[in-house]
């Protein structure tokens, strides 16, 4: 049984003091990531077929009460702000939930999904996104989604630790009150343009961009786009610009999806 989740990135978010809750704004990519799920004794997680540890896959399947062999086969870098970890743990519970015939809403699957990630500690809220796709955005009143099919490029050089990074609790404060400051400057609803604007300065406050990153974001905003550093990972991605950044791909608005 095979499915497919999109990528997403994060460009700011604001999550409340205890992690449980966040506020923020994501969008979702066609470059993602592909599952199969066969049939197991015990459960096991390899990646492009080669074994691999990925607590939140495996944590799913505990909590939809089944064992299943996954095989995750991703297009972006895992662990580099793409929401990888959100997607193939959705992917997964949406081919269990068919191939294991439970019957359970997608709304539920979407829930049990997000437990799977901030038990893991890697991440707090990617599987909406993933889930319906577009660009999401919570500025207080509740999550909402805008329909775009934008172009958008992206570099990536490497992965930034999103456990290491929550449980920093002076960087989570920061990010606590300037992602709360960028949220609320934000229109409703907001064009990526917009958001991903507003989310560069967001970024710096924080101090976690690299000097590539940052060299990145220049050479974009020189072609007249709009850049950010992804939530969190050594990357980039950008709109309103052509051939700047080496992968170029569309806002996915299907959402996750068996195949």
């Amino acid at each position: 049984m095979d499915a497919f989740a999109p990528a997403s990135v994060t460009a700011v978010f604001a999550p409340n003091e205890e992690n449980t809750r966040t506020r923020g704004a994501s969008v979702a990519l066609e470059d993602g990531v592909t599952i199969s799920l066969d049939d197991a004794d015990d459960s096991a997680v390899t990646v492009d077929g080669e074994p691999a540890s990925f607590d939140p896959v495996e944590g799913v399947l505990d909590r939809l009460g089944v064992t299943a062999r996954v095989d995750v086969r991703p297009d972006v870098p895992i662990g580099a702000g793409f929401g990888t970890s959100g997607a193939a743990t959705l992917a997964t519970a949406l081919a269990a939930n068919e191939r294991y015939g439970l019957e359970l809403p997608r709304e539920e699957l979407v829930e049990r999904s997000r437990d799977a990630e901030v038990t893991a500690g890697t991440g707090l809220g990617d599987v909406y996104i993933q889930d319906t796709g577009g660009l999401r955005y919570d500025i207080g009143n509740g999550r909402k989604r805008v329909e775009t099919t934008e172009p958008v490029e992206y570099s990536s050089y490497g992965d930034l630790s999103t456990a290491d990074a929550l449980d920093d609790t002076e960087l989570m404060r920061k990010v606590r009150t300037e992602g709360s400051t960028v949220l609320d400057s934000l229109s409703d609803p907001p064009t990526l343009r917009e958001v991903l604007e507003r989310s560069w300065p967001f970024a710096q406050a924080l101090g976690l961009p690299t000097q590539r990153v940052v060299d990145d974001v220049a050479r974009v905003e020189e072609a007249g786009g709009a850049a950010t550093m992804a939530m969190l990972g050594e990357s980039v991605v950008a709109v309103d610009c052509e051939d700047v950044l080496p992968n170029r791909t569309t806002v996915d608005t299907e959402g996750a999806h068996l195949l």
